[in-house]
């Protein structure tokens, strides 16, 4: 099995390094990955500047762009062979409910997807996590799994781990994405020379996360696994909005 290994904490990440390292059991494993921290890059792709790519220590792929930049560029032209799936992580900090949008972590996995190939984001429910090996234990579970019973085409499998002990993860649940608040206020400060700058805001605190979420099942002790789809379109509203829209005229 040949797996394409990323992103979004940059190469020296340490998710990345047991993530790396435990997968090898299962097939060749080939890394490529932004050379720094390039957290909330979300689905963006490099189009103003050439993307530059260095290879490092164990053969890695060090790239001067984003999670999305590493993906595409892995298979659409850097390798010689095609992976197998697409596995991005493991990340510092979960991906729940909204962080979806924003996360590079996701977005790599996104960008397998799109290329074709099975995907999964693996994330952390800690920013400074001490269990990486759990979360790389249920990697490597889950593609067995889908080695063995492949899921639908379109699916990509957003998985977050409680920051705790194999022996106390309670199992893995399938769930849906919960909600936050609305982000926090950006921080107003300024530059040594008097200018105003601005830092973004913390996200929001959970909103919708009862049974059933992925905020919730994480919170309980165990491993989120969430069915992401690329396709954004609200389908149930369809007929609604061309109703709505008979109203104007041209």
């Amino acid at each position: 099995m040949r797996i394409l290994v990323s992103n979004d904490d940059g190469i020296e990440a340490n998710g990345l390094r047991v993530l790396a390292d435990s997968l090898a059991r299962l097939g060749a494993v080939t890394v490529v990955a932004p050379d720094r921290n390039r957290s909330g890059a979300s689905n963006s792709l490099t189009l103003d500047m050439p993307i530059r790519v260095k290879t490092v220590a164990d053969g890695w792929h060090k790239v001067n762009g984003t999670p999305t930049d590493c993906v595409h560029l892995a298979l659409t032209g850097l390798l010689e062979q095609s992976p197998d799936i697409v596995v991005a992580g493991i990340n510092d900090g979960p991906n729940l409910g909204d962080d979806v949008l924003y996360s590079g972590t996701v977005a790599a996995a996104t960008e397998g997807r799109f290329l074709g190939l099975p995907a999964i984001a693996l994330s952390m429910d800690s920013h400074n996590p001490t269990h990486y090996d759990t979360a790389a234990v249920v990697a490597l579970r889950l593609i067995e799994l889908l080695q063995n019973q492949p899921l639908a085409a379109n699916i990509i499998l957003n998985v977050n781990v409680p920051d705790r002990p194999l022996d106390q993860l309670k199992g893995l649940q399938s769930t849906r994405l919960g909600h936050r608040h609305k982000a926090e206020p950006v921080v107003c400060s300024k530059d040594p020379r008097g200018n105003p700058i601005y830092w973004v805001g913390p996200c929001g605190a959970e909103a919708d996360a009862g049974p059933g979420t992925d905020f919730f099942a994480v919170r309980d002790g165990y491993a989120s696994v969430t069915p992401l789809q690329v396709d954004l379109t609200r389908h149930q509203v369809l007929d609604e909005l061309g109703v709505w829209l008979q109203g104007i005229s041209l």
